[in-house]
C-alpha cells in the first residue's frame, strides 16, 4: 500500500516525516532518506496497531493527474 508522505527539515535540521491520511503517525530522521526509511517502520507499526484495535484501515492514496493547459 501507498502512502503519502510529507517530508520537512525543521530549524535543528532534522528532517519531520508525517502521513497526512494516518493522524499522528510521524517520525524524523538526521537526513531526507533516514526519516522516509523511519516513517516506513512508523506506518507499519500504525497499521499493525489498527488491525489489532479492529480499527479501519485508511485507504492508500489513489492519484489522478489531470491536464489542465489548453
Amino acid at each position: 500500500m501507498k502512502y503519502r508522505v510529507f517530508i520537512e527539515q525543521d530549524e535543528d535540521n532534522v528532517y519531520i516525516a508525517t502521513v497526512p491520511s494516518l493522524p499522528g503517525c510521524v517520525s524524523q530522521g538526521k537526513t531526507r532518506s533516514e526519516a522516509l526509511e523511519n516513517i516506513k517502520e512508523a506506518i507499519a507499526g500504525y497499521l499493525e496497531s489498527l488491525k489489532a484495535h479492529g480499527e479501519p484501515v485508511p485507504p492508500p492514496i489513489s492519484e489522478e493527474i489531470v491536464d489542465v493547459s489548453s
